[in-house]
């Protein structure tokens, strides 16, 4: 059995997989190698960012079980891994706490002005500016996964109202004040100050910010994406913040990843931008290791997988 890796792996983190599967072959592919290695795999673990024949792998019927290494899925989820019966697990969850800083950052950042005093202090200019309030706010939070549960709980202190939709309205957190379906984004867009994108990317999230949706939200409110770039239309983003109803973004992600150098984004002082980096920390590698290693136990005991997705959905479903 070969067990094929694409991810920041560490000699200890092989050792560890290959302390849970003995009698496997451990092959750590990395970027360069994972388009010819997954040829060879029985079971995938990590998270490719380079192109990948998916559709050989799935014609030739050895892989037997996908774990990523990421909680988006798009970069597993193409339509023939989609329409096969191999069972695809994600890390949806698992790095929570990392989005929820990186989500805090950018939105508390944007509240105090720091890229205007940052501005200023590379001109050494001492000169008080505005800023904004983020206690006694509404927060919108569109998603309420692993991701945008943990924020909700990072907010609630702020003394913050937290309104949420997701696709599946159940299980509401003491955090949350009120929780709608999916298709009440509108009206969550209309009474919040502050919108956050937690949401995964599918077929019916693409582009599910446009335009239309933008005119939803309160003149002079704030934005902030760390889902996945092409849940949003960024020209109709950037309409938006030209013509002041989004006052500021925070932006982890974009459409075309790395952001074209042509972008307007980027020249745009009420704009923070970050490289997709939300989910980054010190411990990810070794959190997304002991994932594997508890699902790669069950896969070998065969008993049922944690985070196991549904391939359609491209997210793991909540049960009620």
């Amino acid at each position: 059995m070969n067990i094929v890796l694409c991810y920041q792996s560490q000699p200890h983190h092989i050792e560890q997989i290959q302390s849970i599967a003995p009698d496997a072959t451990v092959i750590n592919a990395g970027q360069e190698g994972i388009a010819e290695a997954i040829l060879e795999a029985d079971i995938y673990f990590g998270h490719a960012k380079v192109p990948v024949p998916w559709q050989q792998v799935v014609d030739q019927g050895r892989l037997k079980w996908i774990q990523s290494s990421a909680a988006g899925m798009d970069h597993c989820l193409v339509p023939p891994v989609i329409a096969s019966d191999i069972p695809v697990t994600s890390a949806s969850g698992l790095f929570a706490n990392q989005v929820a800083e990186q989500t805090m950052a950018m939105l508390l950042g944007g509240i105090r002005s720091l890229p205007v005093f940052f501005r200023a202090q590379q001109k050494k200019e001492y000169i008080r500016r505005p800023t904004l309030d983020l206690h006694h706010k509404t927060v919108g939070i569109v998603g309420l996964g692993g991701n945008g549960r943990r924020l909700a709980q990072i907010l609630a202190p702020f003394q913050v109202k937290i309104i949420a939709t997701d696709l599946f309205p159940y299980d509401c957190p003491a955090e949350v004040d009120q929780l709608w379906a999916a298709d009440e984004l509108p009206k969550l867009l209309n009474e919040s100050d502050i919108v956050i994108l937690c949401l995964p990317l599918n077929s019916s999230t693409k582009h599910i910010m446009n335009a239309a949706m933008f005119e939803q939200m309160k003149p002079g409110s704030i934005f902030i994406n760390v889902a996945r770039g092409q849940v949003v239309k960024e020209t109709d983003l950037v309409d938006a913040l030209e013509s002041k109803r989004i006052a500021l973004a925070g932006i982890d992600v974009a459409e075309v990843e790395p952001l074209p150098v042509k972008s307007p984004l980027w020249e745009m002082e009420n704009v923070i931008i970050t490289p997709h980096v939300g989910a980054q920390g010190e411990t990810r590698n070794d959190d997304a290791t002991n994932l594997f290693c508890q699902n790669l136990k069950s896969f070998l005991d065969e008993k049922p997988l944690v985070n196991l997705v549904d391939k359609e959905l491209g997210f793991p479903i909540r049960r009620p």
